[in-house]
């Protein structure tokens, strides 16, 4: 879901967090070592020390001694960063992020994964102003219920009434109707809602779409192969599925060319499905037409 104008994921990789690099640490520990041990030896030369070739044999004391050490540096240095990376809400997880989150007043729902975690706290940054954002509307209205997926706030044109498209996470994304009561009493609240706004909550997904096509298995394929072709399908939508995704034929296709599969001719929908930013599409039935074998 987009939250922001900036994808926090896409940002640079902050400075402060090392790459780390085992043999760089290896290999200083012997640079440090021979010019320790080759300043000894010139300036005792009674002692009639040899000169040192520490990384001649794996046995060599040394040599376990500084690997060890170096081994040691790295783990050392992964802490700090770890340590680092639980600061950053592009990073933080777990408890981390919900002490993160919890100095900006919001608090991890039951059940509540980190990556929706994350955006809500984004949400509430952007959302503080008492002017009614959408920010705003959209934090409250996915703090409501763990059932809602994502939720766009808009208007039409120059009505003043706010429209709120609620998308849950139920299989086919359609918002019930006591989801829909409980997020549109969190957003009537008097706390949240400003006194000269109308807002309006309904279902974000407005079109059940059934797949038909044609199909033609390779000639050593079961006919199982179009039953998970059809679960790929369902499966990959249910992942890639967001409020204002078009559902295009090349798209949905590609997702039907399994292993198994020689080729697939679309019958329905007969073009791209496209809709608006306030809608989300959901797949009603899948049906796969048996044609035959071909290679």
């Amino acid at each position: 879901m987009s939250t922001s104008a900036i994808d926090i994921t896409k940002l640079p990789a902050p400075r402060v967090i090392e790459e780390l690099n085992y043999e760089a640490y290896r290999t200083r520990g012997i640079q440090e070592f021979v010019a320790v041990w080759e300043t000894v030896r010139a300036e005792n030369p009674s002692l009639g020390l040899p000169s040192y070739t520490v990384d001649a044999l794996e046995t060599d004391p040394f040599v376990i001694l500084n690997e060890a050490e170096s081994y040691r540096e790295t783990l050392l240095r992964a802490r700090v960063n770890a340590a680092l990376r639980a600061t950053l809400l592009a990073f933080a997880k777990g408890s981390d992020l919900d002490h993160l989150a919890a100095f900006y007043d919001v608090s991890r729902m039951i059940g509540e994964l980190d990556d929706r975690l994350v955006d809500r706290v984004i949400l509430a940054i952007q959302g503080r102003s008492t002017g009614g954002t959408e920010p705003r509307y959209k934090f409250i209205a996915m703090s409501a219920d763990i059932r809602v997926q994502d939720a766009i706030v808009y208007t039409v044109g120059r009505s003043p009434l706010i429209h709120v498209a609620v998308f849950s996470t139920a299989p086919d994304g359609v918002a019930s109707a006591d989801l829909l009561e409980i997020v549109n009493a969190a957003l009537q609240d008097p706390a949240v809602r400003m006194v000269n706004d109308t807002i309006v909550v309904a279902s974000a997904v407005k079109q059940v779409i059934d797949v038909v096509v044609d199909a033609w298995l390779l000639p050593d394929a079961d006919v199982a192969t179009l039953d998970r072709a059809a679960d790929n399908l369902r499966a990959a939508w249910s992942s890639a599925r967001s409020l204002g995704r078009d559902f295009t034929t090349s798209w949905w296709m590609a997702q039907l060319m399994i292993a198994g599969i020689h080729r697939v001719k679309p019958i329905a929908p007969s073009a791209d499905v496209v809709v608006v930013p306030s809608e989300s599409i959901s797949i009603g039935t899948i049906t796969l037409n048996n044609r035959g074998r071909a290679y």
